[in-house]
């Protein structure tokens, strides 16, 4: 009974294979000119601009926790060696997770961020062992998730501004526009617009 139902569903499978396109199988590659119309850039932006509020450096672990892509607990669980590999506590599918870390990295670019590459080691008790991100351990995805992006400048960080006089690339959402704040000394605030 089992064998006819096998065969039945991969005799539908295979009619139905057919039909799909090449394009509709595979999501659009992600390019400069492309990335900013992405639904994923919005909470990117969002997120990378949290983490330069705090601190000077942007790093993809942080941005997947600033996204509710990585659970903070599911991270440190990792770090400590108990996960053998990140992709797997996190909730998204790698193609996603690879189209997110390029459209960061075009973000990070835009904002003048230096990327710089990161040795993750396993924290607590034993030999320190390079931890892993990923279930194959591809060079360039874990390259991708090991760079960090840092604010290479003395003040707080201040996003460039776009033709249209907002900060990184306009309206996030559509509706509510960033402020940036001058947090440097008060006497160079007069001076900023």
């Amino acid at each position: 009974m089992t064998r006819r139902i096998r065969s039945v569903t991969r005799e539908k499978i295979s009619r139905t294979a057919h039909r799909r396109k090449p394009e509709d199988r595979t999501a659009p590659k992600v390019s400069v000119e492309s990335y900013r119309n992405d639904p994923f850039y919005p909470r990117i932006v969002r997120a990378v601009a949290g983490i330069i509020a705090r601190g000077k450096v942007v790093a993809p672990v942080d941005v997947l926790i600033g996204m509710s892509i990585l659970d903070p607990k599911h991270l440190e669980d990792w770090r400590f060696g108990r996960v053998p590999y990140l992709e797997k506590v996190i909730d998204s599918n790698l193609t996603r997770l690879s189209r997110l870390l390029r459209i960061l990295r075009f973000h990070a670019h835009d904002l003048k961020l230096v990327p710089s590459i990161t040795v993750y080691k396993r924290w607590g008790k034993g030999p320190k062992q390079r931890l892993r991100f990923t279930k194959t351990g591809d060079a360039k995805l874990e390259e991708a998730y090991s760079r960090h992006f840092v604010w290479p400048g003395k003040w707080p960080f201040h996003p460039p501004l776009s033709e249209q006089g907002n900060p990184c690339g306009g309206k996030l959402d559509g509706t509510v526009e960033q402020k940036v704040r001058f947090s440097g000394p008060s006497h160079l605030a007069a001076s900023r617009p």
